[in-house]
């Protein structure tokens, strides 16, 4: 069982947000179509090609982040503060990762409602997963943290 005294109680666990932004936009665009891109452009490679970028970087930030002996589950303590790989150019390489999934999957599909399911999935990533991981990470790690955090940006 988690220690729940030692996380950061994030509103909803991030996979599970992007989950849900990609369900919204694809039954949204079920519902009514909304293209946004020339018929002319080879959206399924362009789309894939974000995809996979995405992958790329997710995978990335979860093996760095396992390799230093932390914790990726947001429901489970962290143990350290990982600044090597990914974690060395953004603070959220896993949730940008993320961001760019749903990039890749809306110029994929042609389906714009899954670019704006984006600003909600941000949104709630933002204040309720994101900020909640700082407050804890500064409780938790102290200078050590916000030495790290005024080396590193939040995003990019």
């Amino acid at each position: 069982m988690a220690d729940t005294a030692n996380t950061a109680h994030v509103i909803i666990r991030p996979p599970l947000a992007w989950g849900l932004a990609v369900i919204a936009g694809l039954a949204l665009n079920w519902l009514l179509p909304l293209p946004f891109l020339p018929a002319d452009l080879p959206k399924g490679f362009l789309g894939a090609l974000v995809f996979i970028l995405a992958l790329a970087l997710l995978a990335w930030a979860i093996v760095t982040m396992t390799r230093a002996g932390s914790n990726v589950p947001t429901n489970r303590p962290t143990t350290t503060i990982v600044e090597s790989g990914p974690y060395r150019f953004t603070r959220n390489p896993i949730y940008l990762g993320m961001v760019l999934g749903l990039i890749g999957l809306g110029i994929a599909f042609d389906n714009l409602w899954l670019l704006i399911a984006l600003l909600p999935f941000a949104l709630v990533i933002r204040y309720g997963v994101v900020a909640r991981e700082e407050a804890y990470l500064e409780r938790k790690f102290g200078d050590v943290y916000r030495g790290y955090r005024s080396r590193v940006r939040r995003w990019l």
